[in-house]
C-alpha cells in the first residue's frame, strides 16, 4: 500500500510542476521564448502575495486574485517594451537579458525582503487531509493538482477555440503574414507573457503556501518547469501535465528508496525520457 500511497503522492506533486511550466510552455509555443527569468517572476509573485496577506490581512486566495492582474500587468510591459526587442533568429539576445533579469529580480527580493525564508500562511487547509480507504491525501495537493488540470485546460480552450488563440497560432506560424492581416504581433506576444504570469501566481501560491521559499529559489523552480516542458514536448499543454507528473513520481519514488535521492530521481527521470523520445513524448512541429 505505500507503493499506491507514493505514487498517488508523486503524481500530485507533479501538478505543482505543472504550474510551474505551464506558463514557460505557452511562452515558447507562441514565440520560441525562453525566459530564463522565469522561476524568479513564480518567487516574486509569491512575495506579492505574501505581502498581501501579511500587510493586508487578505485571505491567500483573495490576495492571488488580486495579484493576477498585477502580474499580468508586469508580463505585458515586460514583454512589450524589452523581450519584443530581443525576438529574432538568433537566440542569445532573449537568453542574455532574460537571465540579466533573473538577478535583478533575486537582488531586488533580498533588498525588499531579505534572504529569510517565508511561507504562505494559509490557516487550517495546510494540515486538513481526506482519507481515501487506508490512504490519507491533502488537501492542498489535491487543489494543487486541480488547478493544474483546470489551468491546462483553459490553456487548450484559449489557444485553441477562441479568437485570442487564432491571433496566438498565426503570429506563432508566420509573425509577417499575421501583421499583414491586422494582427499585432507585439501585442499578441505581451498578452501570452501576460497570461504565463497569470498562471505563475496560481504556482506561487501553492508554492508558498506549502513550502518555506526564499528570493533565490527560482532558478530550482526553473529546472523543473524546463524538465516538464522538455519532457512533455515543447508547446504541448497536456504533455506539460504529463511532464510535471513524471518528474513528481519520480522524486517521490527516490524520495522513499533515499531522501537524499529525491532531486536526482526528477533529473534522471528527464535524461531517460529524453534519450528514447529526444524531442519529448507529445511534440508539436516546431519550426
Amino acid at each position: 500500500m505505500s507503493v499506491l500511497d507514493t505514487l498517488i503522492q508523486g503524481i500530485l506533486l507533479g501538478g505543482l510542476y505543472t504550474l510551474f511550466a505551464a506558463g514557460l510552455a505557452l511562452v515558447f509555443g507562441i514565440m520560441r521564448l525562453v525566459n530564463l527569468a522565469h522561476g524568479d517572476l513564480i518567487v516574486m509573485a509569491a512575495f506579492l502575495i505574501l505581502y498581501l496577506v501579511t500587510g493586508l490581512g487578505l485571505n491567500p486566495f483573495v490576495a492571488a486574485l488580486i495579484a493576477m492582474p498585477v502580474m499580468f500587468g508586469i508580463g505585458w510591459a515586460l514583454q512589450y517594451f524589452v523581450l519584443n526587442r530581443t525576438l529574432g533568429p538568433d537566440i542569445l539576445p532573449p537568453l542574455l537579458v532574460t537571465f540579466g533579469l533573473s538577478i535583478v529580480i533575486q537582488n531586488g527580493l533580498l533588498q525588499g525582503f531579505s534572504a529569510d525564508s517565508r511561507r504562505i500562511p494559509i490557516g487550517p487547509l495546510e494540515s486538513a487531509s481526506i482519507n481515501l480507504g487506508p490512504i490519507a491525501v491533502g488537501v492542498m495537493p489535491l487543489l494543487t493538482f486541480a488547478s493544474a488540470v483546470l489551468v491546462i485546460v483553459a490553456l487548450n480552450v484559449i489557444f485553441y477555440r477562441t479568437s485570442l488563440g487564432r491571433a496566438f497560432r498565426a503570429t506563432s506560424d508566420d509573425k509577417v503574414t499575421a501583421g499583414l492581416m491586422g494582427i499585432r504581433p507585439d501585442n499578441i506576444f505581451a498578452i501570452a507573457t501576460g497570461l504565463a504570469l497569470v498562471v505563475a501566481t496560481i504556482a506561487a501560491l501553492y508554492l508558498g503556501a506549502r513550502a518555506n521559499f526564499d528570493p533565490t529559489i527560482g532558478p530550482a523552480r526553473l529546472i523543473y518547469a524546463f524538465e516538464a516542458v522538455i519532457i512533455g514536448g515543447l508547446g504541448s499543454f497536456w504533455g506539460t501535465l504529463v511532464g510535471g507528473i513524471i518528474i513528481g513520481v519520480a522524486q517521490t519514488f527516490g524520495a522513499s528508496i533515499n531522501p537524499e535521492w529525491q532531486i536526482l530521481a526528477g533529473h534522471v527521470a528527464f535524461l531517460i525520457v529524453l534519450l528514447f523520445r529526444p524531442r519529448g513524448l507529445f511534440p508539436r512541429a516546431v519550426d
